[in-house]
């Protein structure tokens, strides 16, 4: 009896920290994550709604939305956040000019920007040209502000004319703006392009009408997360898969996913002032469902589409000098 209860208290000794082991691993990764307010994002917004990420295994200590993805990609210097959902330009420029130690690690959607107007204002693009004619856009740097350029560009327009006539401010406040009467056109992120045809707008434009192919938003991750913890990394690229899967099967059940997601937000994690402007716009199911349509939503990545932007960008000045996207690039973990 005293050999049987020595090996019992042996196998024991030995059995217990095997469960420990087990019991930590088994712990969610700690992870935290910041996002555009808009559906972009939708990937993020419809897996927090459902719980995938938890499923996984990852526990986000940080959940952020962010107003535009120059704001994000200023957070995204900070140490606690280490996963974004961010439009392609705001990341090439967090990269290249504030060094911040990230990798693209899939994408979430091509297109995604349009250029809005008010009919009775503006008949065709060349329109933007006429004086005092008040265009909204966001920040110089932004993807909806290299769009700009871009229908610049394309209908060789008059650049000083028209960069004449934009005033800055952030999508919230261009919706606010329009639905008060306050602009003529629009150079907007989805949905809130979208959300304008409420307001008596019409979408004058798409982003695929100027820059066939433009990658729209990415995943991105700190560097350091993809060195030490890569199997984070893989499953945060799993779940934005089933999310971008789940969008393109049902798209109804999506929109009302991003519309509970977008509301809850917009009146908890902003500041005052922006919660105020959001607030007074209400973020439909049917509004997100036409929004959405209008996006594509995939993980693909194309690097020489990336290395276009690269390179575009760099030509408007927003950053010092071009590099290789394959050093921004690391998809080991995308379909």
């Amino acid at each position: 009896m005293k050999k049987f209860l020595l090996v019992l208290l042996m196998a024991s000794l030995v059995i217990a920290p095997l469960v420990g082991c087990a019991q930590k691993a088994a712990e969610p990764a700690p992870i935290g994550m910041a996002v555009e307010f808009m559906d972009h994002a939708a990937c993020a917004y419809i897996s927090q709604d459902k719980g995938w990420f938890e499923d996984e295994g990852l526990k986000l200590t940080s959940y952020e939305s962010y107003a535009t993805g120059m704001a994000l990609a200023a957070a995204l210097a900070r140490g606690d956040i280490q996963v974004a959902y961010m439009c392609l330009v705001p990341a090439i420029s967090a990269y290249a000019n504030a060094q911040v130690p990230i990798r693209i690690v899939a994408g979430t959607h091509k297109y995604g920007y349009a250029l809005v107007v008010n009919p009775e204002k503006v008949k065709s693009v060349q329109d933007l040209e006429n004086a005092g004619l008040r265009i909204g856009c966001v920040q110089e740097g932004g993807a909806v502000d290299v769009v700009l350029h871009k229908t610049i560009d394309k209908y060789n327009l008059d650049s000083g004319k028209v960069m004449a006539n934009v005033q800055r401010m952030n999508p919230q406040k261009m919706a606010l703006a329009v639905k008060m009467g306050q602009l003529d056109a629009a150079f907007m992120p989805e949905h809130w392009a979208t959300m304008t045809e409420g307001y008596g707008f019409k979408m004058l434009l798409m982003s695929q009408d100027v820059w066939p192919n433009m990658q729209g938003s990415v995943l991105v991750v700190k560097e350091d997360l993809l060195i030490k913890q890569p199997e984070v990394v893989m499953k945060l690229v799993k779940v934005t898969q089933k999310a971008t899967d789940w969008i393109n099967k049902e798209p109804e059940d999506s929109a009302e996913a991003m519309s509970r997601q977008l509301n809850t937000v917009g009146s908890n994690l902003f500041p005052a002032e922006i919660a105020n402007v959001v607030s007074k716009l209400e973020i439909t199911p049917t509004v997100l469902l036409r929004s959405m349509d209008r996006l594509d939503y995939t993980t693909d990545i194309d690097t020489a589409e990336v290395q276009a932007t690269i390179d575009y960008v760099t030509s408007l000045g927003y950053i010092k000098s071009s590099f290789n996207a394959s050093n921004l690039l690391d998809l080991r973990y995308a379909k």
